[in-house]
């Protein structure tokens, strides 16, 4: 048999296929009910990444304490933002799914196929890699919509997508696109979205610039998400033109006893209405869609707190979500990490 033969048996091998792009957010329950929120949290919650302490201890909190306690909370948080009418049901789900859609709509290409996944929940990264697998892509982009780098975020997709891979024959060519938290476009869209509540609601007496935060020791540790989110707000206000005094970047979400990145979120604006401020915005740069975190801690409990506390008016200016301006950075961001796979540039500045 020649080097150019194979057994008859072979399955043999096709040409290059198509390529992938996979966007994927961090993720969201099925339902509201506690059986769909105690899966979802338990998911979350057993992610090393996410909780970096000793297993044996957090196992006994976490099926002893947490996933009994916390899902009846959790669900009532989230049927406030719930879309009761939608089959997508989640905010961040839907928004996702439309970012996918909208991508797939623009790129139009018979060798690109774009889609979404969550990291928690569904749909799951591993179904969605081996859906584009199976639908012939023989190379994948993986895109986590985080701005911001954080082994909680951004490192845990990377994982899950060579987790999938690892008992794989074949593997397809896998790329994971990098930060992008001091991009041009993205710097640009958060500025416009800002201008845009203003001429809207009026200047705000302060600018909230509101962040997910870790607990301190991982960025001790190492972790860059810290100093981005920092970047990311110093060329916020830069762009804007605004002066520090108005301008506050603080970190919302904490969890457990242990000290998390601060500011605070919730403790800096109570401080704000109880100086007198009379008009708060809030901004959340580090989510590209809107969910629990935005719509319901920022939107509804801290506005809460900023009006009991003295405050007058509170206005929330919503993620880029699937806005015009949101989209082109996402847009931009895939075609850069596309390239040489799949040629947009030349369709990018057609348009």
């Amino acid at each position: 048999m020649s080097i150019s033969e194979k057994p008859a048996d072979h399955p043999g091998h096709p040409e290059r296929g198509k390529t992938g792009l996979l966007l994927i957010n961090l993720g969201t329950p099925d339902g509201t009910d506690k059986t769909s929120m105690r899966r979802y949290l338990k998911q979350f919650l057993s992610d090393r990444r996410v909780i970096e302490v000793p297993r044996l201890f957090w196992w006994i909190i976490l099926n002893g304490i947490i996933l009994n306690v916390r899902p009846k909370k959790s669900g009532a948080a989230y049927d406030r933002i719930w879309l009761k009418d939608d089959p997508d049901g989640s905010p961040l789900r839907k928004i996702t799914r439309l970012q996918a859609e909208h991508v797939a709509k623009i790129f139009r290409r018979d060798d690109l196929i774009t889609d979404y996944a969550m990291r928690y929940g569904n749909p799951s990264i591993p179904a969605q890699m081996q859906s584009l697998k199976d639908r012939g892509c023989t190379q994948i982009v993986v895109m986590p919509l985080y701005p911001q780098y954080a082994a909680s975020t951004t490192a845990t997709v990377n994982d899950e997508v060579f987790k999938w891979a690892l008992d794989l024959r074949w593997q397809p060519a896998i790329r994971t696109v990098p930060p992008w938290h001091d991009k041009p476009a993205y710097i640009k869209a958060l500025a416009r979205d800002v201008r845009a509540a203003v001429k809207k609601n009026g200047e705000p007496d302060a600018l909230v610039v509101s962040f997910h935060g870790v607990p301190k020791s991982y960025h001790m540790a190492g972790d860059p998400y810290h100093c981005q989110c920092l970047k990311t707000a110093r060329l916020l206000r830069e762009e804007l033109g605004w002066d520090e005094s108005s301008f506050h970047a603080t970190f919302q979400s904490r969890f457990g006893s242990e000290p998390w990145l601060q500011p605070y979120t919730d403790e800096s604006v109570v401080k704000l209405a109880e100086r007198g401020v009379k008009h708060v915005m809030v901004m959340a740069p580090g989510f590209v869609a809107d969910c629990l975190e935005t719509l319901d801690e920022l939107d509804i409990e801290l506005h809460e707190e900023f009006l009991e506390h003295g405050g007058e008016m509170f206005s929330y200016v919503p993620c880029l979500n699937d806005s015009a301006a949101g989209m082109k950075v996402i847009e931009e961001i895939a075609i850069e990490n596309l390239a040489g796979w799949v040629d947009l540039r030349a369709r990018k500045d057609r348009r």
